[in-house]
């Protein structure tokens, strides 16, 4: 009887493929333009931002035959209050991972290198995720729940959500959820709860769902709010993001001034009402801006949305470009160049991660960031990054941790010269 491939099966080498296939984003697109302008050093203390509110001057007609001058006025000045926003991100390994992959006769990769090199990316993303948002930490809105054994599985729909689906909820991580007017925290419990926080052990982007292994009590309903980790005041209060900002409301406060009494610092809106993306939207939403501030303070604005508007925009163009044939042979290509194009005299910027519903023109010059201590590693008094676990009886257990942290906020300047296109149609297929 011959010997088959069973019987060598043990005489033979297993390969693995020398590189890493990396199965999801870690884009952190707009924090770093944020990381990347210089930042306002601060105490602990809120951070004061002055601003000038009300122009100075009596102006008017006077007689010169004589006549009085009469008084004149000041400018009236103001200011914003930024608080602190600290996070944090815990890396742990265990020792026998590290001694398993350190060096590259035994893994593909050194898990330790591998951490400290990616980390830093990771952490950026969930800052970049946090400034998207609202300023209260909130990242995705329930649009419906299923439970079974124990875990809730929750859907976020574009439509009936609130355009972000699950794209700003990160696989593995924990959070909480909150009722819709983020006045109840409804506490996760059973299996991998902690504190009152779930993890996700099952994330599936195209289907905009996520599984945690834990259920919420309450239970979660549609409309509810996943909140991200750490936060469990009501409302909560997080990174101050491009949502909070770009807010035409005219109720609560921005920077601790009244939104109600003060609309100088409302920032300007077009509302699209649902309908789909129109030429006319973007030129009316700059000319509100510059309605307020002027022209020259319009120059370094900039156009960012998620490519589904993009992809709005470019069929628009579609509809009425020419093809040019030449002589020369050439390739069809139906589509724009994508890294050039403009909006109403603004440069588009593209971020998968950006509402599916706005555009928001943002002045790169009027942004900054408050800053306690910035982005790094967590250090001791000795200076060390890396700590090891304690066991439950007081020893030393086999993993290691290290940390990411900072202590800052993002700020804008002059809320009057920010505008916005929200209420835009997804086109179908997204």
């Amino acid at each position: 009887m011959p010997t088959d491939e069973s019987d060598v099966l043990a005489n033979e080498l297993e390969r693995t493929h020398p590189k890493v296939g990396l199965v999801f984003e870690r884009e952190g697109t707009f924090i770093q333009t944020i990381l990347k302008r210089p930042a306002t050093e601060t105490s602990a203390r809120d951070m004061r931002v002055p601003l000038e509110l009300r122009p100075g001057g009596k102006f008017g007609h006077f007689n010169p035959d004589g006549g009085g001058l009469g008084r004149g006025t000041g400018p009236k000045f103001d200011k914003g209050l930024i608080p602190v926003a600290y996070n944090k991100m815990g890396v742990e390994w265990t020792r026998k991972s590290d001694w398993a992959t350190d060096s590259a006769r035994k893994a593909v990769l050194s898990t330790f290198r591998h951490l400290v090199a990616t980390s830093m990316a990771e952490y950026r993303k969930h800052m970049d995720n946090l400034a998207m948002g609202d300023g209260t930490g909130t990242v995705g809105t329930i649009t419906a729940v299923a439970t079974a054994g124990g875990k809730d599985t929750y859907t976020f729909d574009d439509i009936t959500g609130d355009g972000f689906d699950i794209r700003l909820l990160r696989d593995a991580s924990f959070y909480s959820v909150y009722n819709a007017a983020l006045t109840v925290r409804k506490p996760f419990s059973t299996l991998g709860a902690v504190a009152g926080e779930g993890p996700i052990e099952f994330y599936d982007i195209g289907n905009k769902q996520v599984r945690f292994n834990a259920t919420v009590a309450a239970p979660a309903i549609p409309t509810d709010k996943v909140v991200v980790s750490g936060l469990t005041a009501t409302p909560p209060v997080s990174l101050l993001g491009v949502m909070y900002h770009h807010s035409d409301a005219s109720t609560g406060t921005w920077l601790g001034l009244d939104r109600g009494t003060l609309p100088q610092v409302r920032a300007n809106r077009v509302n699209a009402a649902g309908a789909a993306f129109a030429l006319p939207f973007a030129r009316q939403a700059i000319n509100k801006s510059g309605n307020r501030v002027g022209k020259d303070a319009l120059s370094t604005m900039k156009a960012w949305m998620h490519p589904v508007q993009q992809d709005a925009y470019e069929r628009t163009g579609q509809l009425v470009s020419v093809i040019n044939m030449t002589t020369k042979s050439q390739g069809l290509n139906m589509y724009f160049d994508q890294n050039n194009m403009q909006l109403a005299g603004a440069p588009v910027r593209t971020h998968f991660s950006w509402n599916k519903r706005r555009i928001d023109f943002i002045v790169e010059s009027n942004w900054g960031r408050s800053e306690v201590q910035p982005v790094g590693y967590y250090t001791d008094k000795q200076g060390r990054k890396f700590f090891e676990i304690r066991d439950t009886d007081g020893g030393v257990a086999a993993a290691d941790i290290f940390y990411i942290a900072s202590g800052m906020n993002i700020f804008v300047m002059n809320p009057a010269g920010e505008t916005y296109i929200d209420g835009l149609a997804i086109p179908s297929g997204y």
